[in-house]
């Protein structure tokens, strides 16, 4: 069976200066596959529309900034994800520079400056306290980390899903 994904991006805007990432609280909307979560910006990419113009287009919309520097950290297959068992290739991009300052909302929840050290505590000490100020999907966890590693290479993994839960992650660099 070919695999028929929805396309997206996924990005984390990175104030460098603070050391804090930009996240989204989704709780704006109770019929959100992803109500309860917290996760970077994106969405799905347009037809006609370059991954790169996807991101940009997400972060206009969703923080109300303009990208200067996107990069790619790495690409992610995800197999029945969610409620609705969604085929998706996920595009990850880190951003450190930007124009526009972000609202304290958006349509999907509340927009929170969160420093990256409890970002990243939260996905390797998922019952420590960052865990329950970050409820992230249990797979971000194990991807996230290597968005904001020092390895310059991208990463290329693919995390199968049964709804809510991830049964496995593999990746590789290149």
């Amino acid at each position: 069976m070919a695999f028929t994904p929805l396309v997206g991006t996924l990005a984390y805007l990175w104030d460098r200066d603070r050391d804090a990432v930009l996240l989204v609280r989704r709780n704006a909307r109770i019929d959100d596959d992803h109500y309860g979560k917290v996760n970077g910006l994106g969405g799905k990419v347009e037809p006609d529309e370059s991954i790169v113009d996807g991101v940009r287009r997400e972060l206009r919309e969703e923080a109300g900034v303009e990208l200067v520097d996107p990069r790619l950290r790495g690409t992610i297959t995800w197999t029945n994800f969610g409620p609705k068992r969604e085929q998706w290739l996920g595009f990850v991009f880190v951003a450190t520079s930007w124009t526009g300052t972000p609202p304290p909302s958006n349509d999907e929840g509340e927009l929170e400056w969160v420093p990256r050290t409890s970002l990243l505590s939260a996905c390797t000490n998922p019952d420590g306290d960052d865990a329950s100020h970050l409820p992230l999907w249990e797979g971000d966890r194990h991807f996230v980390p290597l968005v904001f590693d020092d390895d310059p290479r991208s990463f290329h993994g693919t995390m199968p899903y049964d709804g809510d839960l991830p049964l496995s992650w593999k990746y590789e660099r290149l």
